[in-house]
């Protein structure tokens, strides 16, 4: 029955047609209006604020600059935000002298304007890194000096103003070893530690994160990050949460029971959970569309409903919110609607099973 109403909420959609005559001439325009929701207290925020739980998704400095709609359903859905490109070591560190904050100081200031948080994303990756950085060669030495500018200047620029920093994304490669990246070829694999106790003493309130992905579950992903996380707290790092990104499609999408026992041992370790970057591709499903976005609506519902029932798991952030901006179809080479609203911003099945979750956590 519930599938049964998500689909047919999903197909209600309106169009709204008007007729103008002008000057004696009599024709005929249509107009097709996105079906925006306007759901009046029944949000995502206002449900999710009552729950204790922060609500969130990444934001595109592009859409919000220029599409009001963009920032109209953020502003009224989420209570937490990251930016989704624009605080990444090569946008905003483009020169070794230069920093540039125009862009993120955009979305920080609309962030607070809207009494939202802001999760730092992200201080050391292995990506997104400018030239002057990856086409000279450095010492040691030369490394961990950029690197520690780098951490002190971004988050002392926005000391107090971000909730939670993922200081470090996507550093675990195999079972028992750190991904080959500049920095743990350079500076060794105490880079991990240095950004963590670097990131505190610029910002000691801010919630520091390791970020990663394919370890929502339980498997070797899993159990490696686990026993890293683990290994810093045993050197007193200070290191406060694990991030779970959940980029995840309908053909193999999480168990929910695998991902309570993760989060279930990471609580035991001492560290809250985000959910972090979250999306569900359907192009690699079965079944007609409205049969692929129910499925892709049961992910969503599994997944915070098993963030919802964990003490520890206090952020749902998505990667995005609506299908007219996501980063998917570029990534996979083909066409996907992996968000909560479609591209007219109109709630998908994926939405109404969140505010079902969110209306029913107490029943």
């Amino acid at each position: 029955m519930l599938e049964r109403q998500m689909i047919l909420k999903w197909l209600n959609k309106s169009l709204s047609f008007s007729a103008l005559i002008l000057l004696g001439l009599t024709a005929t325009l249509l107009i097709s209006i996105p079906a925006i929701s306007q759901p009046g207290d029944t949000t995502l925020r206002n449900l999710a604020q009552e729950q204790n739980i922060y609500i969130g998704a990444a934001v595109s400095i592009k859409a919000l600059r220029n599409d009001p709609n963009y920032r109209e359903v953020l502003t009224r859905e989420f209570n937490m935000v990251t930016p989704e490109n624009v605080m990444k070591f090569k946008p905003i560190h483009p020169e070794r002298d230069r920093y540039d904050f125009t862009a993120a100081n955009e979305i920080v200031t609309f962030a607070k304007a809207n009494q939202m948080q802001i999760r730092g994303h992200t201080l050391v990756w292995h990506r997104s890194l400018p030239d002057w950085l990856t086409e000279t060669e450095w010492t040691r030495e030369e490394l961990i000096e950029i690197l520690r500018r780098h951490i002190f200047t971004v988050v002392s620029h926005y000391r107090g103003e971000i909730y939670a920093w993922d200081v470090i994304n996507e550093a675990v490669g195999g079972k028992d070893s750190l991904r080959k990246t500049i920095w743990q070829q350079v500076i060794g694999s105490d880079y991990v530690e240095l950004a963590f106790r670097w990131a505190h003493e610029a910002d000691p309130n801010a919630l520091l994160f390791y970020n990663d992905y394919g370890g929502e579950g339980l498997g070797e992903k899993s159990d490696a990050i686990y026993a890293f996380v683990k290994d810093l707290l045993e050197k007193d790092v200070p290191i406060h949460g694990v991030g779970l990104q959940m980029h995840k499609s309908i053909k193999n999408p999480p168990k929910p029971e695998d991902v309570a026992t993760n989060i279930k041992r990471l609580e035991e370790l001492g560290l809250e959970v985000h959910i972090t970057e979250m999306d569900v591709q359907i192009h690699n499903g079965t079944g007609t569309e409205e049969d692929r976005l129910v499925k892709q609506a049961k992910v969503y519902q599994d997944m915070l409903g098993v963030c919802l029932k964990a003490p520890n798991c206090t952020a749902f952030v998505t990667w995005g919110f609506t299908d007219k901006f996501t980063w998917i179809p570029g990534f996979v080479g083909q066409p996907d609607l992996p968000l909560i609203f479609d591209k007219s911003y109109r709630p998908k099945p994926a939405y109404h099973t969140l505010i079902e979750v969110l209306s029913t956590a107490n029943n």
